[in-house]
């Protein structure tokens, strides 16, 4: 059975790879810094905003506070490797580009081919997001690894998504398929939510539950109680045209400003 690419389909059980993964760069990188009570609440407000935390419990910068500090303590020596080792992305003896060795491309090389030179604000801390050409759903980007240009002239980028292994990387049209990473609606957003609008809606099925663009077909407007929004959206996805009612909690919203 090919292996499946849910982003967040398993009940909230801590932290997910992804974030574990970060969480293990950060001590790399910063080591006993990354205590900081500042610091923690960077990091939880950045996991909290991420899609692959849609429709999970919020997580509590004490929570991310205690994963570090008992990670520092299991760990003999935290080295700062990142000023010392040359940068390098992991081999991938799948494709290699046509430009040569495969070497790590760099965020902003990807961000001018996305812009094209138009206005946009500081994108230094932006996460993108890939749609993989394998089944047309949306992942988190975990690196960019090297690009190329075809004979039309398109730029291609080669993706590693967050949680899977260089046997899943993929070259993916960097304007059709690469994107800014949609958010997570609150609850209390969900009056901007309207008819027309674009989503992208975790879609759960017997033999997967990944994301999919759908677009909004009606919004039926209910009460809130103390489990928050009780609305109920009519989405129809993109890709096959298909219907269904789903909650807030399902929904993530394209950012305000869109590449």
């Amino acid at each position: 059975m090919e292996r499946l690419r849910p982003r967040g389909r398993q009940m909230f059980s801590g932290f997910t790879k992804g974030e574990i993964e970060k969480m293990e760069k950060l001590l790399e990188e910063s080591g006993e810094q990354s205590l900081n009570r500042d610091f923690c609440q960077k990091v939880t407000k950045r996991f909290n905003r991420s899609s692959g935390r849609a429709g999970k419990p919020v997580i509590k910068w004490t929570e991310v506070y205690d994963w570090l500090q008992s990670r520092l303590q299991d760990l003999p020596k935290i080295e700062k490797r990142m000023s010392e080792i040359p940068k390098a992305c992991p081999s991938n003896k799948t494709q290699e580009s046509s430009q040569g060795p495969e070497v790590c491309m760099e965020q902003g090389q990807v961000e001018a081919i996305l812009t094209s030179g138009e206005k946009s604000p500081d994108l230094s801390e932006l996460e993108f997001e890939a749609r993989s050409s394998k089944d047309g759903a949306w992942y988190d980007v975990a690196m960019f690894l090297t690009h190329r240009f075809l004979s039309s002239g398109e730029a291609e980028v080669r993706v590693r998504f967050v949680g899977f292994g260089a046997e899943e990387d993929e070259w993916v049209n960097i304007k059709q398929a690469v994107r800014e990473r949609s958010v997570p609606l609150e609850h209390s957003e969900c009056q901007k939510v309207k008819a027309g609008d674009l989503v992208l809606c975790f879609q759960e099925r017997r033999d997967q539950a990944i994301y999919y663009d759908a677009h909004i077909v009606e919004v039926q407007r209910r009460m809130h109680d103390i489990r928050g929004c009780r609305c109920l959206f009519l989405v129809r996805y993109d890709h096959d045209s298909t219907e269904e009612k789903v909650r807030l909690r399902r929904l993530c919203r394209r950012p305000t400003y869109q590449i």
